[in-house]
């Protein structure tokens, strides 16, 4: 159990172990991981949970995982937004659950450093950051979606954009490993990277979520002084004491993968005492299974969605290995070994 994460008084290598089993026996046998038995995948959070099976010891499972991506890719680069079973139940582009492709390769290879895996994945990898690419909107941000008629969203919003920063950081890493150029990425990047610090009004507002307003932290486009502050501007309004992170700041209902991305933001900006404490906050949605239940109205005291979400505790469990510094995963969303990308001015004027 030594080469599991922990978290002392909170969560036992052996409570990892059991969490990365509870991911694992909802995964079908065809490598795709759902949100819950007979639920639907997404491939956002079907790589998550594959990083999480990594993490958790169960490797085989995880690149299974990678595998199914590999097979169902489209041929522009895409995954179909959700899959249920065999059959395709929405078959529109979301853009941030194509890019995440890239998050999840670069998380195995600083866990692993398998050379074969990361060639192999490369093509995957490569098809989804130039189908995102080309999503790109005028000012800088990433268009959230493309419908099946091929018709392009005409905004972008924080949350997605900022982990589709990420992505791309990502995937430049992969790409200076493998001794490739990708000029149009970091172009990308450093557009998006711009519009997320300087021009976050011309995003969709969807300011009463508490990913908007920590995804800018998590993603990497904001850090330093300025993460800390904002950070700091609306924990009052988010952070329930003692319970976790509210997913709208006018519900009363936490959720315990917002609770965990939340600590792995404040683990990227060094504040690990608080990103511990909100992982032990959680756990009172924790199963004796290992797995996680979704959220808590606190209202009402109440357990909502009735279900427990593989990506709950994938989230946890990365969470756990960024604290504890396990593998070498730790460090993905703190952002070590990417490359620096300068900002690249749009439409905005900021050149002049």
């Amino acid at each position: 159990m030594a080469d599991l994460p922990s978290l002392p008084g909170i969560l036992s290598a052996e409570d990892i172990r059991r969490s990365g089993e509870a991911i694992a026996r909802v995964q079908t046998s065809d490598g795709s991981i759902p949100w819950f038995p007979d639920g639907h995948t997404d491939a956002w959070d079907h790589v998550e949970n594959a990083m999480a099976l990594l993490v958790a010891g169960e490797r085989a499972a995880a690149e299974r995982a990678y595998d199914w991506l590999a097979r169902t890719q489209r041929d522009d680069g895409s995954w179909a937004m959700k899959f249920v079973g065999d059959s395709i139940a929405d078959p529109g582009t979301d853009a941030n659950m194509v890019a995440y492709v890239a998050v999840g390769v670069w998380h195995h290879w600083r866990v692993t450093a398998d050379e074969q895996f990361l060639f192999r994945s490369w093509p995957t990898v490569e098809r989804a950051l130039d189908r995102v690419v080309a999503l790109q909107l005028p000012f800088g941000g990433i268009a959230w979606a493309a419908g099946a008629d091929g018709q392009i969203a005409d905004s972008a919003l924080v949350t997605g954009s900022s982990s589709i920063y990420h992505a791309l950081l990502c995937g430049i890493g992969l790409a200076n490993l493998l001794g490739r150029s990708r000029p149009g990425w970091e172009n990308a990047a450093g557009r998006l990277g711009h519009a997320l610090r300087v021009h976050e009004d011309r995003f969709d507002a969807r300011g009463r979520h508490s990913m908007d307003w920590y995804y800018p932290v998590l993603g990497g486009a904001v850090r330093g002084s300025a993460a800390v502050k904002r950070m700091e501007s609306r924990w009052e309004e988010f952070v329930v004491p003692d319970l976790g992170v509210r997913c709208v700041s006018d519900r009363p209902w936490v959720t315990g993968a917002e609770t965990c991305e939340l600590a792995l933001s404040l683990h990227a900006i060094g504040d690990d005492r608080t990103a511990t404490d909100l992982v032990a906050h959680m756990q009172h949605l924790r199963d004796p299974d290992g797995s996680y239940w979704t959220g808590y109205v606190f209202a009402d005291g109440l357990r909502w969605p009735v279900e427990c979400s593989t990506w709950t505790a994938a989230a946890v469990v990365l969470a756990v290995d960024a604290i504890s510094e396990t593998t070498g995963g730790a460090s993905v969303f703190r952002g070590d070994g990417l490359p620096a990308v300068p900002d690249v001015y749009g439409e905005c004027g900021c050149a002049a």
